[in-house]
């Protein structure tokens, strides 16, 4: 006798319609034919889709996501909230992807979905890694690792189709942002952008606000919302530092070495990180604004934690202080600008009233300060990313 269908309320809201028919089919016994008249569609059409995913499951995140769910579908919480090891766990899992939500993997897809847009980069996954990492080639052949995500988040990113498996080698697998990933990340992107700054699709409530600004304030609003929007679509491309590291000198050296590139990667990935908590969002760009209109550096806003600001989100955004408050005037300026807002070294020059040219000067010798105060704070050998 076949099973009777029932509601599904164990797996999580943000799974693909596809997956919740595989793991129906094969985790609670459900016939096609049955799946079938549940969603009014034709049992065909169901086979294609479950079938589409049993194919799916060579690739490692994609078969450890779908036995983590079954698992959290049948017995609730796995051994990362309990405490016990499950027996046919395959790699280490603090969270299984059924305790994530669409908004938590939104916040993880806009920090690691735009390091993976970047030229050359590559998520890494191996079996005894407890996290996933994206690593990017340099132009000097070197791989820089420029995030680190929960291997759970990695495994929803697969389910989701976001990241596509480029490359098995031994136990280690390569994943490489799909088309799909990309659409992904340029909505999740925009989204942000439009919560950000306080705008939520009313084009008509907008137009009538301007109506009562004086030109020289619309003119800045306007000029704002381009720079905005010329960095949302930076981040969907290639980050200013890494144009700048390819640039070589008449003798052929690099502009930015290695240890530079990685300074600004370390204090991109904090940045990136302070912005993940869903509450106490330390907003950088009204930190900027205010910095512009009184005329003086962004050292001088940086305030103090937040309280009950705990873990890493928080702990990230004390890292950042700590970086641009030692850097001091100027140099945490143009670092925080073109490291972590992405703005190009002309925008920056612009902005804080430069001669054309020096930016990229004055910005190594904040990346030469940076490396300096990482290599003090953690040592020459420690960990810049993570």
């Amino acid at each position: 006798m076949e099973p009777e269908l029932s509601a599904d309320i164990t797996l999580p809201n943000w799974l693909p319609d596809a997956v919740r028919l595989y793991l129906d089919h094969t985790g609670e016994g459900l016939s096609l034919r049955k799946l079938a008249q549940r969603e009014g569609v034709a049992a065909s059409t169901v086979m294609r889709q479950v079938r589409r995913y049993e194919a799916r499951r060579d690739d490692p995140l994609v078969d450890e996501a779908l036995a983590a769910l079954t698992r959290h579908a049948e017995k609730g919480p796995i051994a990362a909230v309990t405490g016990k090891e499950a027996p046919d766990m395959t790699a280490p899992l603090r969270i299984d992807p059924g305790h994530l939500d669409e908004a938590g993997i939104a916040r993880e897809g806009r920090r690691v979905l735009r390091r993976l847009a970047e030229p050359g980069a590559v998520l890494a996954v191996a079996p005894e890694m407890e996290k996933a990492a994206v690593l990017r080639k340099t132009t000097d052949g070197r791989m820089v690792q420029t995030a680190v995500l929960e291997r759970a988040v990695a495994q929803a990113f697969a389910l989701k189709e976001w990241i596509t498996i480029r490359k098995q080698q031994g136990r280690l697998s390569t994943y490489e942002l799909s088309s799909a990933g990309r659409q992904a990340l340029r909505r999740l992107v925009e989204a942000e952008d439009r919560r950000r700054h306080g705008h939520h699709g009313d084009m008509g409530m907008a137009e009538a606000q301007t109506r009562f600004q004086p030109a020289a304030e619309t003119e800045a609003a306007l000029s704002e919302a381009d720079e905005r929007l010329r960095r949302a679509r930076v981040m969907l491309a290639e980050s200013p530092v890494a144009v700048l590291a390819r640039r070589r000198d008449k003798e052929g050296r690099v502009f930015l070495d290695h240890a530079l590139v990685q300074a600004a990667e370390r204090l991109r990935e904090d940045f990136e990180l302070s912005q993940l908590a869903p509450r106490h969002v330390w907003d950088w760009d009204a930190v900027v604004r205010e910095a512009e209109r009184a005329g003086h550096s962004v050292v001088n806003l940086l305030g103090s934690p937040v309280a009950g600001d705990l873990g890493k989100p928080g702990l990230a955004r004390e890292r950042v202080i700590a970086a641009l408050r030692d850097l001091g005037p100027d140099l945490a300026d143009v670092a925080l600008r073109v490291c972590c807002q992405l703005s190009g070294i002309e925008g920056a020059e612009r902005r804080m009233g430069w001669a054309a040219r020096s930016g990229k000067i004055v910005l190594r010798i904040a990346l030469l300060r940076l490396r300096m105060h990482y290599d003090q704070t953690y040592g020459r050998s420690g960990p810049l990313i993570g």
